[in-house]
């Protein structure tokens, strides 16, 4: 007999829906219950995929669990994180870690000291084009690799109000690049400006990573039509990457090449890798420390772009 892992879902609205999809549609896992404030959209969706409602987040931590995934407010993530921790049970948070680096610190550490599984929800990472550019850019096809930049511009989304394009889109590059380069970011450059949002919505971010190896980060909520691309450029040839249509170009001297990759949903990568590391205890690649840094780098982008000077990372 499989005996299925048990899981729960803390938070239930765009992005907690999706892992309420994916989690029932796997075979090795029970889904148990999903928390939400909101008692009408927690009961229908408890009906929909057949599972129970609970309206706070420690009733459902008493279920015996393996791991929850916890998609709430980034202000809450710490409080919801610290009593899953507190409950022994197994947890992805998505992406930021937390509000504050003192929070994140409280976390990781809270985790490992009860050898708990943090998990911090960096989508991009899971991303096919992503982990077959990894996969290139480690293999040395493209030699040493001296800059990366992406775009990551769109309409605004109106239900983003607690953080800006920095925190909400940007991240997801910020930690796609140092990623990339196997490296942490050391320095950081913004300039940025808000004109339909009250935290910046626009903004362009040079970093640093050792002393010649550079990132460029360009996002906005202001360009009509989503472009989601990055570029990595090697010594011995460049890489076009299209986070969309989930493909890798690979351009040398002589060769225009398409490298080979089977589309999939980068969620459903992401929650299978975390299932697996909890089964096995393989390594998770996108834990709370790989996600600190990205927040420690968000956190000083959107300082340099106030200050008006780069800021150092320490």
């Amino acid at each position: 007999m499989v005996v299925k892992m048990r899981i729960g879902v803390i938070g239930a609205g765009a992005m907690g829906q999706h892992h309420l999809r994916i989690y029932s549609e796997m075979k090795d896992v029970e889904l148990v219950g999903l928390c939400d404030i909101d008692r009408d959209r927690a009961l229908s969706l408890a009906k929909t995929y057949g599972t129970r409602a609970y309206f706070d987040h420690n009733e459902l931590l008493k279920n015996e669990l393996d791991a929850v995934s916890i998609v709430v407010p980034t202000t809450l993530h710490a409080r919801v994180a610290l009593d899953t921790i507190d409950s022994g049970t197994h947890l992805l948070v998505e992406k930021p870690i937390a509000d504050t680096l003192e929070n994140a610190d409280v976390v990781i550490n809270a985790a490992h000291d009860a050898k708990v599984k943090l998990m911090v929800g960096h989508i991009e990472r899971f991303n096919p084009a992503i982990l077959k550019l990894k996969e290139i850019i480690d293999s040395g096809m493209l030699g040493k690799i001296v800059s990366i930049s992406s775009r990551r511009v769109g309409p605004f989304n109106p239900r983003i109000r607690d953080v800006g394009i920095i925190m909400d889109l940007g991240v997801h590059d910020i930690d796609v690049i140092s990623y990339l380069y196997g490296k942490k970011m050391n320095e950081v450059y913004t300039i940025a400006g808000n004109d339909i949002h009250p935290f910046e919505d626009h903004a362009s971010i040079l970093l640093r990573c050792d002393d010649n190896l550079s990132g460029m980060v360009e996002t906005n909520w202001l360009t009509p039509h989503k472009i989601r691309t990055l570029t990595a450029i090697g010594l011995k040839g460049v890489a076009y990457l299209d986070y969309i249509k989930q493909t890798v170009e690979l351009h040398d001297e002589t060769w225009i090449r398409t490298a080979k990759i089977e589309p999939r949903e980068p969620l459903k990568n992401e929650l299978e890798h975390f299932i697996k590391a909890i089964s096995n205890g393989s390594e998770i690649i996108s834990n709370g420390e790989t996600s600190r840094h990205a927040l420690q780098v968000v956190m000083a982008a959107i300082e340099s772009y106030k200050e008006r000077k780069a800021i150092g990372i320490r």
